[in-house]
């Protein structure tokens, strides 16, 4: 027993130095070391020994398995090693060429549009607030002067939650939530950007969209103010020489209320197929704050008047970019947004 240990040991090292890889050098340890391996035979037979010879087999039986052991690790060292100068010597790099070029995110065009109207009423003096997405009946129809059965409701298209829940279809209940913050006091200058929701869809209208809502409330404002604001605010996001053109609508939270149209930034007002040859664009809706809607959030409307506004980004978006289907800014085709 003790002279088939020695053969085994030296068989062992011997045979290591003949190995080149670790896929053999695996098969190696496998057989002498391995659950049905040479040495584990070997220690198999010590049943048969006399029981004052078993000690000093075990003892070397395991000397030799130490022995073998660090030879595999000492060669598997040598071999990884031997790998990687050899992948070295394979690899060559070229200091010299540029590195890769990463593709950086960009701004969404309705985020920089959106951005650009707040900065601009922030150079007016205006705050920029937000308010839920999830409104109530309250503040999104009736404190707007929108009462239950009012016709004018069917307009908005409304997705409801339940009988008093249901998604904006505007941001102008952020109007109303920061009139009961602040009446009666004035001055009040309040942008609400923001998303809402209404059931459409189609090349010009979305079921989401995002709106900017305005509203100004102080002593003695009058409709020239709601005009020179707006007149302001279309120079600075098309081109100074932009005209505004205020033609009589309706709404409910607003009187007087007007559509607000500027000369086409396609043509510049002389006519063409974008504008249907009038010369004019819709932006927006506006007009002076109806009294009730000043009343039933805590102001006095024989002392303070108001004017609002209410824009949708894409609307504007689309008359600044040129772009004619609405459906384009949501399909996240790359070959339109890195236009932007």
């Amino acid at each position: 027993m003790h002279e088939k240990l020695q053969k085994m040991a030296e068989e062992a090292a011997s045979r290591l130095l003949e190995i080149n890889n670790l896929q053999d050098l695996e098969e190696l340890r496998i057989k002498y070391l391995g659950k049905k391996g040479a040495l584990t035979q070997v220690l198999r037979g010590m049943a048969d020994l006399p029981a004052e010879e078993r000690p000093r087999v075990g003892r070397l039986a395991n000397e030799v398995k130490k022995r073998i052991e660090d030879a595999i690790t000492a060669r598997a060292d040598e071999l990884k090693e031997r790998q990687k100068e050899e992948r070295l010597q394979r690899e060559h790099i070229d200091v010299t060429l540029p590195g890769d070029r990463q593709n950086l995110g960009h701004i969404h065009p309705l985020s920089q549009i959106r951005r650009e109207i707040e900065d601009i009423f922030l150079g007016l003096g205006y705050q920029v607030v937000e308010g839920p997405e999830v409104e109530s009946d309250y503040y999104n129809f009736q404190a707007l002067n929108f009462p239950k059965g009012h016709p004018a409701r069917d307009m908005q298209d409304t997705f409801l939650i339940n009988d008093d829940l249901l998604l904006r279809t505007h941001t102008s209940p952020v109007q109303v939530r920061t009139f009961e913050k602040t009446a009666p006091s004035v001055p009040v200058k309040i942008i609400a950007p923001g998303k809402v929701y209404r059931r459409d869809d189609d090349a010009t209208h979305s079921p989401m969209f995002t709106q900017v809502e305005g509203f100004a409330v102080d002593k003695r404002i009058t409709f020239a103010d709601l005009k020179g604001t707006l007149a302001a605010f279309a120079r600075k996001m098309f081109s100074p020489e932009t005209s505004v053109r205020f033609r009589p609508s309706y709404f409910p939270f607003t009187e007087p209320s007007a559509e607000v149209d500027i000369s086409c930034v396609i043509c510049s007002g002389k006519g063409c197929r974008v504008c249907s040859h009038t010369g004019w664009l819709e932006i927006l809706g506006a007009g002076m704050i109806h009294p009730r809607v000043l009343e039933v959030s805590g102001y006095d409307a024989e002392q303070v008047s108001g004017f609002a506004f209410g824009m949708g980004v894409e609307r504007i978006a689309m008359l600044k970019y040129g772009i004619n289907d609405l459906r384009l800014f949501f399909d996240n085709d790359m070959r339109f947004l890195t236009q932007f």
